[in-house]
């Protein structure tokens, strides 16, 4: 096993191998009939940009468990990328959500493509539901035709069926308390189900089972995996309101205007007295919400100290994940690079 593990090289090789199968998967589907190019371009778009640390947490879920490096592996833990670009375009689309990657969201550039309809709007969300399924049924076919033995991906053939399940559910969980006075305990569980699994967890997971790993090294995967999961996800709420907008690639107003169960607003809510909790009644979920009401809510959050009481929550995730790393007997190039994904994933500004 190497000594050194290159995340910008590994991440130039996962892109790779999704760019050439996703464009060959987008011209088959251009090949049916002209029209469909707008939907074709943006099955593409959905996969041009990326972090690809769920394709790292499968390859190093496999690597750990002592596997050799294997190029059949690689196109196996891309496929994570092509569930989390069907999430990312379903999120969207539940959300409203105008912009990703500093780009129109897919159901916004679809528009164009409708103009003629007679109901435009409702078409282009339609299209862009239909590009998040078929991301993620082109997820399952990266999978399977991996080149790995059959055997190897019949370990892990149940783990999909759970990573499924388990983002939906979250997705469903934060539809159902959105709008709903906020409340930390149940934030956390949507972050759990809706991001930590499918980013960190079931990744590792994932690759542990294509390479055989035993009870006791899943058990530590899934203790690493959760914790860093959820910090990855609390990062995303302190971007999302007090994050640069041309480094996310995100509108900063989101999550206030759609009056999201977010943890951020969660514990500001928790500590807000009744004055505050007026305040925010005014101004959480209103879409017409200008750029002093948005400041008038990052007023209230900063005042009330929530900024630092998230980052000690990440804080303590990212070590007790460290902690279950430091417990996992395995190589030590697996411990090298669990530990640079790991602050990778908690310490980022986009």
């Amino acid at each position: 096993m190497a000594e050194r593990w290159e995340q910008a090289a590994f991440k130039a090789r996962v892109d790779q191998v999704l760019h050439r199968f996703v464009a060959d998967e987008a011209d088959l589907l251009a090949a049916v009939d002209p029209a469909l190019g707008p939907v074709a371009d943006q099955v593409e778009a959905a996969v041009a940009v990326g972090k690809r640390l769920r394709s790292a947490f499968c390859y190093w879920g496999w690597r750990a468990a002592r596997q050799p490096e294997s190029e059949a592996l690689l196109r196996a833990a891309a496929s994570m990328e092509l569930v989390h670009a069907a999430a990312v375009v379903h999120d969207d689309l539940i959300d409203d959500s105008p912009m990703r990657h500093g780009l129109p969201t897919a159901h916004v550039a679809l528009g164009g493509a409708v103009r003629h309809h007679p109901r435009a709007v409702e078409a282009a969300r339609s299209l862009a539901m239909l590009v998040g399924d078929l991301l993620m049924s082109l997820a399952g076919q990266l999978f399977a035709t991996s080149g790995l033995p059959a055997a190897y991906l019949g370990r892990a053939r149940p783990l999909w069926a759970a990573l499924a399940r388990d983002l939906i559910a979250g997705e469903c969980l934060e539809i159902l308390h959105t709008g709903l006075a906020p409340d930390t305990a149940a934030s956390l569980k949507v972050i759990r189900y809706k991001t930590a699994k499918y980013t960190v967890e079931q990744p590792l997971l994932i690759g542990g089972a294509l390479a055989g790993a035993g009870a006791g090294l899943r058990e530590g995967y899934s203790a690493y995996g959760l914790p860093l999961g959820e910090a990855f996800q609390l990062r995303d709420d302190l971007l999302g309101l007090f994050g640069d907008p041309r480094r996310t690639g995100k509108a900063d107003s989101d999550d206030v205007r759609g009056h999201r169960p977010t943890t951020l607003l969660a514990e500001t809510w928790r500590v807000a007295g009744p004055d505050d909790r007026e305040r925010l009644r005014a101004l959480l979920g209103r879409h017409d919400l200008d750029e002093d009401g948005l400041e008038a809510v990052r007023e209230v959050v900063r005042r009330l100290g929530t900024p630092d009481r998230v980052e000690n929550m990440i804080t303590a995730r990212v070590e007790e994940a460290l902690r279950a790393l430091d417990e996992l007997d395995v190589p030590t190039p697996a411990t090298t690079a669990l530990t640079a994904l790991a602050h990778s994933a908690a310490v980022r500004l986009s």
